[in-house]
């Protein structure tokens, strides 16, 4: 069987569980190798919750499911976090023949009962991310509140934390400089991939760029200077920091965005 791997981790997840993409998708290449599974591709969501569905690779892999036969996530909450859209998912897959697998809860598509088991474990993982989600939230908008900068992310490329406050990391502005440049004049996202990493420039983690890296890049308004925090209906404005694009090139790149 053709095999699509699928992992996600969010900011959330980094802060609360630490999950690995990497480690999930060797895992998940390992379990395929026991079954006899051939991976086709493999889809990597970073820094994207499980509650949404506006996910580039989620949305890829859906627009390629004719090109797989079975879907295998390494647990259920790495696919969704919401009942109503795990459903969705899996009345498209049976319209389209396609399996599903999740390893860690050991369930998949063949039975009436795993796929009962299934809905279950699916509902329990939207209550657990739920209540994650309260508790972020309450630290978030306490950390905001008090105009704390650093909100549990990592490093953003192109700054560095210094005292609690991101400073400009001179070598990457100028990366994320031409990242923009490049993607005004048309390359995309494969393109400027292919040329950071042929230029041996290395990302933030020190391995090479992917399209998700430079996406996400792309559409951060942190790199116009614009940072704040919604929580209960308000918009806390954190501590300002120093620009790395204009805004007229941040709206070239992202014309729908509005910035405050």
């Amino acid at each position: 069987m053709r095999a699509a791997l699928y992992a996600r981790v969010s900011t959330e997840d980094q802060a609360v569980e630490g999950f690995s993409l990497d480690a999930q998708v060797k895992k998940l290449e390992a379990y395929c190798g026991q079954e006899g599974f051939d991976v086709v591709d493999r889809f990597v969501d970073d820094g994207y919750s499980g509650r949404k569905t506006n996910r580039p690779e989620y949305q890829r892999m859906l627009k390629e499911i004719d090109s797989w036969d079975v879907l295998v996530v390494l647990k259920m909450d790495r696919i969704h976090r919401n009942s109503v859209n795990f459903t969705q998912m899996m009345d498209l897959l049976r319209k389209k023949n396609k399996d599903f697998v999740s390893v860690y809860d050991k369930f998949d598509t063949v039975s009436t009962m795993g796929r009962f088991v299934m809905d279950i474990m699916q509902r329990i993982a939207q209550l657990e991310s739920e209540q994650i989600g309260d508790r972020v939230r309450i630290a978030m908008k306490y950390k905001a509140q008090t105009k704390k900068s650093n909100l549990g992310s990592a490093h953003p490329y192109g700054y560095t934390y210094d005292n609690g406050r991101l400073v400009i990391v001179d070598d990457e502005a100028h990366v994320v400089r031409a990242i923009y440049n490049m993607r005004i004049r048309g390359s995309s996202l494969q393109d400027i991939c292919d040329f950071l990493n042929n230029a041996g420039i290395e990302s933030k983690k020190g391995v090479g760029w992917s399209r998700q890296t430079v996406n996400n890049i792309l559409h951060n308004p942190l790199y116009v200077g614009q940072r704040s925090w919604r929580a209960d209906d308000e918009v806390f404005e954190l501590e300002s920091v120093m620009p790395i694009i204009s805004q007229e090139k941040y709206k070239a790149v992202n014309p729908e965005f509005i910035l405050s």
